[in-house]
């Protein structure tokens, strides 16, 4: 398996033997792509970040994605934790099967009520990739001695084209806060990107001899949506950008030859 922030979708690649991690006895390549990145994503801005524990309650936005689906299944190892999880209504079966308590469809729900009406309060720990208006949402969604984990700014893309008018519109509704209103709010802010980590292999290494027990112990396994070949990388990214996906989209060179059907006599 390979961390590298960018260049693999390629045939042949170079990478450093450090950056490089055995797969584990009845791994797949497909799972094996889907892992390190993911995981170690989640673990992160779980553990590290969001010291999560027993009995506590956490919302994840893009439940039924590929970093999402790894945070439910780690939520999973931690004893009655109660998992919000935003996605499209078509997607909930789903996530309740893989342990999500509450599913939300955010685009006919207000997700802020819907997590109000069963926890007052509001959550323990908020996981955010949106950006823009939601990440001042998930702040105030806090309970006190909250975390909120920002790891990416999916609100940038709204469509199959850049809409520069939606990106203005996503920044100038960034979250902001300074440090006396964190003092007396007793909230915390978190901001996670794996591809800054690059050099502290010792840290990430740790994670990911720890995530490798898991897997090895049957308590996480890589979701995989869909497996497509380079030729189809556009049916792949239409694949996500239309929000289908249940789990990791996978790129391989070229899918396998079926094998011929032998005649029978």
């Amino acid at each position: 398996m390979v961390l590298a922030r960018a260049g693999l979708w390629q045939e042949v690649i170079t990478v450093p033997a450090n950056q490089t991690y055995l797969m584990p006895d009845g791994m797949s390549f497909e799972e094996a792509a889907a892992f390190l990145v993911n995981y170690i994503t989640a673990y992160m801005i779980l553990f590290d970040f969001g010291n999560l524990r027993p009995n506590q309650s956490i919302l994840v936005h893009m439940a039924a994605g590929g970093v999402g689906t790894a945070a439910i299944q780690l939520c999973k190892t931690v004893e009655n934790v109660t998992i919000f999880g935003t996605a499209s209504a078509s997607k909930h079966d789903a996530l309740r099967e893989s342990g999500v308590t509450h599913p939300i469809d955010y685009r006919t729900m207000d997700y802020v009520e819907e997590v109000r009406k069963i926890s007052p309060k509001g959550v323990d720990i908020v996981l955010d990739p949106l950006g823009g208006s939601d990440t001042s949402k998930a702040f105030h969604l806090l309970k006190p001695m909250g975390k909120l984990i920002t790891y990416g700014v999916a609100n940038l893309l709204t469509g199959q084209k850049k809409n520069l008018m939606a990106m203005a519109k996503t920044w100038w509704n960034q979250f902001s806060i300074n440090a006396l209103q964190l003092l007396h709010l007793n909230k915390a802010v978190c901001g996670y990107h794996l591809g800054y980590l690059d050099e502290e292999l010792e840290l990430v290494g740790g994670v990911v001899a720890k995530l490798l027990s898991l897997y090895s112990q049957g308590k996480i396994k890589p979701k995989i949506d869909s497996v497509w070949p380079f030729e189809q990388v556009a049916d792949a990214m239409r694949q996500m950008q239309e929000k289908k996906n249940v789990g990791k989209v996978i790129l391989v060179p070229e899918l396998p030859k079926e094998e011929p059907k032998k005649e029978e006599n």
